[in-house]
């Protein structure tokens, strides 16, 4: 077993990671792709969870621009990230890392409820434990939920990986050429600034219980365990 910098992760993937050149639906290589990466950090003894994002698939927020009740719109988005969460799960299974979904809204059918003694146990035992269905709540994004599941399980940092951008920027860099890269932020930083690291609820509850945060591009391979490994890439937030 290598020396890694981090033992437990949370990895945040966002919906559109999933959806590879498409912008819509499951790219199967672009699963494959990832899965393989996520195998090669396992195979160092990272205890691994993932917290899935659904915006490949549906976003509240289009539902409440077409007049649907928020609400209603944000539990279809749960559903998203618990169809993500099955496909990548089949995807590691695949390549033979043993996968536990997890979710917040109860499907017994096809996933566990999510049991925080439970997923601590299932990292211990090596298995990665992958968190669907957001928060379980309507006006919470994934990355609040990300935020909540790294304090329950006590993770040692939150990899939140990138479709395309490697890092947090004073602006958009895909619109502003002016764009600079930050090496390094505080939580407090990140807020005031509003910068796009996360939304303010997630940031603020990351801060409150001192979990860093890393932001990199999924898209070039071998990042996931770079990070892992403490090579200095992309952004990272500190309490």
């Amino acid at each position: 077993m290598m020396s890694t910098k981090y033992k437990r992760i949370v990895l945040k993937l966002s919906g559109e990671a999933l959806a590879g050149d498409n912008n819509f639906g499951i790219d199967p290589k672009t699963m494959k792709k990832i899965a393989q990466e996520l195998k090669d950090v396992y195979q160092l003894g990272v205890e691994i969870a993932i917290v899935c994002g659904g915006g490949n698939i549906w976003r509240g927020k289009t539902g409440e621009e077409i007049g649907m009740e928020r609400a209603q719109a944000d539990y279809m988005g749960m559903l998203a990230t618990i169809m993500n969460a099955l496909g990548l799960q089949d995807a590691l299974e695949n390549l033979e890392v043993p996968t536990r979904v997890q979710t917040s809204i109860e499907m017994r059918q096809i996933a566990e409820p999510y049991i925080r003694r439970k997923a601590v146990r299932h990292l211990e035992k090596d298995r990665v434990v992958i968190f669907a269905g957001g928060t379980g709540n309507p006006y919470f994004s994934t990355d609040t939920a990300a935020a909540l599941r790294a304090a329950e399980i006590e993770a040692d940092v939150i990899l939140m990986a990138k479709n395309g951008v490697d890092g947090v920027y004073t602006a958009d860099p895909k619109v502003d050429q002016n764009a600079e890269k930050f090496s390094e932020l505080s939580h407090t930083e990140v807020i005031t600034k509003g910068l796009q690291v996360m939304d303010a609820t997630a940031s603020s509850l990351s801060m409150d219980n001192d979990i860093p945060i890393v932001v990199f591009n999924l898209n070039e391979r071998g990042n996931i365990r770079r990070v892992v490994e403490g090579e200095e890439i992309g952004t990272t937030v500190r309490g």
